[in-house]
C-alpha cells in the first residue's frame, strides 16, 4: 500500500524547502489552511512528526529530513518517467543532450555529426547547465544523454561511457609563486583558496580546500575569479582552453585524472540513447 500520493509529497516538498507555509502556498498555488490540513493528514498517516513548528519558524524533524531528501527523488523519478513516456510515444521527438558551457573537450561536433550520419538520427537539442546542475536534467527527465565529468560529477544511478582521459591542471595568476612550476603536487595546493561550486554539497574533486573561496557559478565566472587573485582551481586542461594570457596551468603530477564521460538515467535506456552513446564513444577513441 502507498501511504503518500504524489500530489502530497509535493507538498510536503514545498513546505520543506522554503521553511514557511505562506511561501510554499504561493510556490504550489493554494490556500495556506488546505496545504496546512495535508501536511498534518500526512504525519497523521506516516505516524511521525516532520515539521516543527511555531508562530515564527518552521523546521524539520529527523523523520522530515529524511522524507525530503527521498521525497525529492521520488518526484524526480516520476516527473522523469513521465517524460520518457511521452517521448517514446513522439516519433518525432528530439534528442536531448545536456552539457556544461565549454565541457565536450573539443568533441562535440564530431559527435553530432557521426550521430547524424545514421540511419536513427533524431534532432539534437542542447541544454547548457550550470557547474552543478547537469546531472539534474538526466534524473528529472530533461534531458536525455549528458556529457559530464568524474570525479567532479555526480554519477550515482547514472550509466556512463568514459569518452576522454585527460590530467587535472592547476590554474594560477601568471604572479602566483607557483606558476613557473613544471608541475606541482596536491600537497602544494594545500593552503590555497580554493572556490565553493554552486549546488556542490560534497567534496568529490579530491582536491584540499576546495569549498573555502567564492562561491562560484561556471568556468568563466571562475577563471575571472582568479585574475584577479580571490581563488585558484583544479580543473581538467580542456575546460580552460585557450588559456586566458592572464592565466597560467601547471599540471598536478597526482591528482586523479579527469574523464569526459556520456552518461544517462539507468531509467531511460531505449534505441535512441544507444546510437547517441554509440556515436559519441567512436569519436571518443579518435587519435586527437
Amino acid at each position: 500500500m502507498i501511504d503518500l500520493e504524489t500530489r502530497e509529497l509535493a507538498y510536503f516538498v514545498a513546505v520543506a524547502e522554503e521553511l514557511h507555509f505562506g511561501r510554499a502556498a504561493v510556490r504550489l498555488s493554494i490556500a495556506q489552511p488546505a496545504l496546512s490540513k495535508t501536511i498534518r493528514r500526512i504525519e497523521s498517516r506516516l505516524g511521525v512528526q516532520l515539521l516543527v513548528r511555531s508562530s515564527r519558524h518552521v523546521s524539520l524533524t529527523p523523520a522530515g529530513e529524511a522524507l525530503l531528501h527521498h521525497g525529492r527523488h521520488a518526484l524526480n523519478a516520476v516527473n522523469a518517467a513521465v517524460q520518457h513516456a511521452r517521448q517514446a510515444y513522439d516519433t518525432q521527438a528530439h534528442l536531448r543532450l545536456a552539457l556544461k558551457p565549454g565541457g565536450d573537450a573539443n568533441l562535440l561536433s564530431g559527435i553530432l555529426a557521426e550521430y547524424a550520419r545514421r540511419p536513427d538520427a533524431r534532432q539534437v537539442d542542447i541544454l547548457f547547465g550550470g557547474a552543478t546542475g547537469v546531472v539534474d536534467y538526466l534524473r528529472d527527465g530533461r534531458a536525455d544523454v549528458a556529457l559530464l565529468y568524474a570525479p567532479f560529477d555526480d554519477l550515482s544511478g547514472l550509466e556512463y561511457k568514459t569518452l576522454f582521459s585527460e590530467e587535472r591542471v592547476a590554474i594560477l595568476p601568471r604572479d602566483h609563486r607557483l606558476a613557473s612550476q613544471e608541475s606541482v603536487q596536491l600537497a602544494d595546493l594545500e593552503h590555497e583558496t580554493m572556490p565553493r561550486w554552486k549546488g556542490l554539497l560534497d567534496n568529490r574533486t579530491g582536491v584540499p580546500g576546495n569549498g573555502t573561496g567564492p562561491e562560484i557559478v561556471d568556468v568563466p565566472q571562475m577563471i575571472q575569479m582568479i585574475a584577479l587573485g580571490r581563488t585558484i582551481a583544479v580543473l581538467p586542461r580542456s575546460l580552460v582552453e585557450p588559456v586566458p594570457p592572464t592565466l597560467v596551468c601547471v599540471p598536478v603530477s597526482d591528482a586523479e585524472a579527469s574523464r569526459l564521460v556520456i552518461a544517462w538515467s539507468q531509467l531511460n535506456r531505449h534505441g535512441l540513447i544507444d546510437s547517441f552513446v554509440a556515436s559519441a564513444v567512436s569519436v571518443g577513441a579518435r587519435p586527437n
